[in-house]
């Protein structure tokens, strides 16, 4: 079994809305796209907040500002083959326009975005593995 380190970031925006990326392929066994937060794997060597502030660029074309605060950190084991552990940061982002990377060769690539206030949470179809983030916060999301 093959173990990787992952980072996602949970920014909100002034007015308390949370950013959400719309991936492009469902995830292996779903039937259609989630929304999911930004973020992705830490490269070998690659120090965390590097990592989560490269992955903020790459999907989002945001600059990350100042240093994240971990929320939430969990096993995913969604695939036999795979055991992820994702750490969950709140990231602060300089104020820009959201330009969406569509080039990634592994088809993970997001092709919508928009910004949810915490009471519409619920009506996304979103990632399982956000739940308990959510519910740390106070949120309480469908379980989709």
């Amino acid at each position: 079994m093959e173990l990787q380190v992952g980072v996602k970031a949970l920014i909100k925006d002034s007015q308390g809305r949370f950013l959400f990326l719309k991936r492009a392929l469902p995830y292996e066994g779903d039937t259609k796209p989630k929304w999911d937060i930004p973020g992705g794997r830490i490269d070998a060597g690659e120090p965390i907040f590097q990592a989560l502030a490269r992955e903020i660029k790459e999907e989002t074309g945001l600059t990350m500002k100042g240093e994240p605060k971990i929320l939430y950190a969990q096993d995913i084991l969604r695939l036999d083959e795979k055991h992820i552990v994702r750490l969950t940061f709140e990231a602060q982002v300089e104020i820009g326009e959201i330009t969406l990377d569509a080039s990634d060769p592994n088809g993970t690539h997001h092709d919508d975005f928009t910004w949810v206030a915490p009471q519409e949470i619920k009506d996304l179809y979103h990632d399982v593995y956000l739940v308990p983030v959510f519910k740390l916060l106070g949120i309480e999301p469908n379980n989709p």
